[in-house]
């Protein structure tokens, strides 16, 4: 038994009240700055869905689930979002292209049979422009065949999940309806969004012969490592899944020098160190340059 966390539940409170304000007073001032700051709720509240996942707020994972159960972002069913994420927490397969649900590499011999077409849309997609404009079509083009085709398989725990999201988005849809943005103005912040978390996923992983070396540090301390709860700490939070989003900076600030050590130096100094490197430039190639894996 642990106390509830004090900061993350502040912060969730905060996320929905901006979330509110959004789609009523600052859509009928100005509907753009209604359309931002809705964006920025609902990126926020995915961070928190994933702190959800991990453990927190609560103790209870049922009252964890509580605290994030609408669904924002519209087009993730949190179940899902759960399941699959734990799954990548694996690190032994991370950027596998088979089993780890959050790569974008590909097997060199799938990608040599991709069309032309297909092979020039994921190199650009894995440039931090094309990440943000085509990135959310790619991944949810590939996430929702993937599960399309578990649900025609017969899966019943990702048919469960979809049906439980469906009741996760009606008051969402609701609220939405009756207020004063538009529904239209509503899916673009939604894709907005879904962009912004791009940024963070962006070069969490690369590939590398050690499996502690796949895992990036992003020592950034501005406005997006707030959106992201500190997840540019990502090696940090790979090794210590379940520590609050709160207590990763100073973690690293006193082992910075192990974590470095353990990950083989992959590190940038910020997010805008990030974008003057990779905004027109690919981060690496599609296909996975060590596979197959001995």
């Amino acid at each position: 038994m642990r106390k509830p966390e004090w900061p993350t539940l502040t912060l969730l409170a905060l996320t929905y009240a901006l979330w509110v304000i959004a789609t009523t007073w600052a859509a009928v001032l100005w509907l753009p700055l209604g359309m931002v700051l809705a964006a920025l709720a609902i990126a926020q509240h995915s961070s928190l869905s994933h702190e959800a996942l991990h453990g927190h707020p609560f103790a209870s994972e049922r009252a964890n689930v509580a605290a994030v159960w609408p669904a924002l972002g519209l087009l993730v069913p949190y179940l899902r979002f759960r399941d699959t994420h734990l799954a990548h927490h694996n690190d032994a397969l991370l950027t596998d292209p088979y089993d780890d649900p959050e790569t974008n590499y590909l097997d060199p011999v799938v990608w040599a049979r991709l069309p032309r077409a297909v092979q020039l849309a994921l190199t650009f997609n894995n440039t931090l422009l094309g990440r943000l404009t085509i990135g959310p079509i790619v991944g949810m083009t590939v996430f929702l065949r993937g599960d399309w085709r578990a649900i025609r398989a017969g899966d019943v725990g990702i048919r469960r999940a979809w049906l439980t999201h469906i009741m996760a988005v009606m008051p969402v849809l609701i609220w939405v309806w009756a207020a004063p943005m538009p529904i239209w103005a509503y899916l673009v912040a939604a894709y907005s969004a879904m962009s912004l978390l791009k940024i963070r996923t962006f070069l969490e992983h690369r590939a590398h012969t050690r499996a502690s070396g796949r895992t990036v540090v992003i020592e950034d301390r501005g406005p997006l490592a707030l959106l992201f709860l500190n997840n540019n700490y990502h090696v940090v939070h790979h090794m210590h899944p379940q520590t609050a989003w709160y207590r990763l900076p100073q973690l690293y600030a006193q082992n910075r020098a192990h974590y470095l050590a353990r990950n083989d130096g992959y590190v940038y100094r910020s997010y805008a160190e990030v974008f003057r490197q990779h905004f027109l430039r690919a981060k690496d190639c599609v296909p996975h340059p060590l596979w197959p894996r001995p």
